[in-house]
């Protein structure tokens, strides 16, 4: 496919789907791509790895990073139109040996939970960031491990590209780019961002560690595309399956799409669409001119 193709507009979906094959048998994936029509497709939370998935979209090209260590677990997955010239899977030798990446819990690299896909113009990077647990047992490695070495990895990208360390299913020869990132970030960033931020203020999700994080991609010139576009309270993206939270809207932004701020410009369009189901979590959108 000419690479014009996505020169002129272009939509990218997340979606954490809490397991796609559960989606997938309730007939609930198709519709999100039927009717939003997009691009790429970023899921988190796969739970399978791609010989385990019926899903069958022929005009996506399908690029996988399941966890190698528990099965049924984690995982992300990229969907698109157009082939990437690269796909590097989890993070490069040289940042897990940096940041030592391994708690009680194991090593969330092995857990599928990053790839990145490169085009000709823009990576675009679809992760499922480690959860801190209830108990905060792994807030440490998130805070102090994790969240440095995303973001080095993010703005190794915007740099450099991909490095020769870093497994990848097809061999390109990558350069700095511009870098749209989104996903399961696991956190709500601000007290707009859920509805009770009072009730969980050092509650897991909503602690003043993982926070930080988001304020350090911030800081590094990344920009929470929905925020361009919507100020407040009532915007979620994930609600819990008790006391009917979602039917209430009593819930947590936590899926987000970010870019580099020389994108910033070229982003027309950022939405969150809780009308469809499947999972805990509903897809959000990116639209970009490029």
């Amino acid at each position: 496919m000419n690479a014009a193709w996505y020169r002129i507009n272009m939509k990218l979906v997340s979606w954490n789907v809490n397991g796609i094959r559960s989606v997938h048998k309730k007939g609930l994936l198709a519709p999100v791509i039927e009717t939003l029509k997009p691009d790429i497709v970023c899921l988190q939370e796969t739970k399978a790895g791609q010989h385990q998935s019926e899903v069958d979209l022929p005009e996506y090209e399908e690029y996988w990073n399941s966890s190698s260590g528990r099965k049924g677990y984690a995982g992300t997955a990229i969907f698109s139109k157009i082939k990437p010239l690269s796909v590097i899977l989890g993070f490069p030798e040289e940042l897990l040996k940096k940041y030592k990446l391994k708690d009680e819990y194991g090593d969330p690299n092995t857990e599928g939970r990053v790839i990145a896909a490169e085009y000709e113009d823009f990576f675009v990077v679809n992760v499922y960031t480690p959860n801190a647990k209830p108990d905060l047992s792994r807030l440490t490695l998130r805070h102090k491990h994790w969240d440095p070495a995303f973001l080095e990895f993010l703005k190794q990208l915007e740099k450099n590209g991909s490095t020769p360390s870093t497994s990848s299913w097809q061999t390109g020869s990558p350069h700095g780019k511009p870098v749209i990132f989104c996903g399961d970030l696991n956190v709500a960033h601000t007290p707009d961002d859920l509805a009770h931020p009072e009730a969980n203020e050092g509650e897991h999700g909503y602690t003043k560690e993982e926070r930080e994080g988001i304020d350090a991609i911030i800081k590094a010139g990344f920009i929470d595309t929905f925020r361009e576009f919507k100020k407040g309270k009532g915007f979620y993206s994930w609600w819990s399956n008790f006391s009917n939270a979602r039917g209430r809207n009593i819930g947590w932004r936590i899926d987000y799409f970010f870019v580099s701020k020389v994108l910033a410009k070229k982003v027309k369009k950022a939405e969150i669409h809780p009308e469809f189901y499947g999972s805990d979590h509903c897809p959000i959108l990116l639209e970009l001119d490029i």
